[in-house]
């Protein structure tokens, strides 16, 4: 069964190799960083490592699956996908669950939830991906219709429930359509766009309930700059955070970090913090260096597609995973706000492991067929 397993694991065994390492030395960090959290809830980290451990074995099977469905058929549902986004998240404002002040988790049977924006970034990069394929944007007037105005209706549905989710997402799509070859000047117009929308929103936000989440990204922009302000959670986070990274140099060792009893999140937003506590500097340099492999590893697969589809879809959800990894490792170390992202594949949770391994399955799918493309060709 096993052997038979491996056979038919297909694309870049490189990526393979990454992903796989992370899942490993995530169960091993969760495992320490929840004693806190088990004993606020009286269980163990036991249990939470068992959890984790169901949730990476789905997290493979999911990116399996993902890994030998013809491209063809991400082509096919880019367009459906938006619209079931749009509907989930528009499920979410009726019957979403608050966790940790945001309302923008859907609820599941068995007390699971998940995340609505996780899919609609993946979504909305498939999309992407066929637009600039099937047209020409060299108008603006084409580009608005075509992309714009479609990416900007979820893009406000999401920044309703998580402004940071949806300013990287935005980050995402700009770095992806600059690469792509979109023009400049319609990049320009579109940041425009943007800036006045953020700036009409913020308004909005000022005087109104509608957009809840934005007045919560300000607060914390005013906190990280002035180092006080209405988010005194926040400032004791990023001092408890930046006194982890302080401990690290050559690591206290696994399971020793102090920290991980005092930092709020610290097997979710913080866990890069106590990767630096337990690992020291060479371990949060290694891991680095292993999201910057994916990113590498992706450009290379780019590089060898044929069509502008699987090209634009690779970068997309590589970009998309990487730019979190760092966003959230910026906000460990005190050089960003604290946004609330987790560190993909290495954070707690099922719902941002399984969209994660969702867009890495898309992307060796990607690698498989252009492996298969080269043995007929021999």
């Amino acid at each position: 069964m096993y052997a038979s397993l491996l056979k038919n694991i297909k694309g870049d065994k490189t990526i393979w190799g990454v992903v796989l390492f992370l899942f490993l030395f995530s169960l091993l960090v969760i495992y320490s960083s929840t004693n806190a959290l088990a004993a606020a809830r009286g269980t163990t980290a036991t249990s939470y490592l068992i959890k984790q451990f169901a949730y990476v074995f789905i997290a493979f099977v999911v990116m399996y699956l993902m890994h030998i469905i013809p491209i063809g058929w991400y082509r096919s549902l880019s367009i459906p996908a938006l619209a079931i986004t749009v509907l989930l998240i528009l499920a979410t404002f009726f019957f979403g669950v608050k966790l940790n002040d945001g309302t923008r988790w859907f609820p599941l049977p068995f007390g699971l939830t998940f995340q609505p924006s996780d899919i609609a970034r993946i979504a909305i990069i498939l999309y992407t991906a066929k637009v600039m394929e099937i047209y020409d944007l060299s108008s603006f007037r084409d580009f608005a219709k075509k992309l714009l105005l479609p990416v900007g209706v979820i893009f406000l549905l999401i920044i309703w429930s998580s402004t940071s989710t949806a300013l990287l997402l935005a980050f995402t799509l700009a770095v992806l359509l600059f690469v792509g070859g979109i023009k400049i000047s319609h990049l320009l117009k579109t940041a425009g766009i943007l800036v006045v929308s953020l700036a009409f929103i913020l308004l909005i936000g000022k005087t109104t309930n509608w957009f809840p989440r934005v007045e919560t990204a300000t607060n914390r922009v005013t906190t990280f700059f002035s180092k006080s302000g209405t988010n005194k959670g926040d400032v004791f986070q990023i001092t408890q955070s930046k006194i982890a990274v302080a401990k690290g140099g050559w690591g206290v060792g696994p399971g020793n970090s102090n920290q991980r009893l005092i930092l709020p999140h610290p097997y979710s937003d913080f866990i890069y913090a106590i990767i630096i506590e337990e690992y020291g500097v060479a371990g949060g340099v290694a891991v680095i260096l292993l999201y910057l492999i994916l990113l590498f590893r992706a450009i290379v697969i780019a590089r060898s597609c044929t069509r502008v589809f699987p090209m634009i879809m690779v970068l997309g959800l590589v970009f998309m995973i990487t730019f979190q990894a760092m966003v959230n490792m910026g906000v460990a170390v005190g050089i960003l706000p604290v946004t609330g992202q987790p560190l993909p594949l290495l954070s707690q949770g099922g719902s941002s492991l399984i969209t994660f391994c969702m867009a890495l399955g898309m992307v060796l799918a990607v690698s498989r067929a252009a492996e298969e493309r080269d043995m007929k060709q021999q």
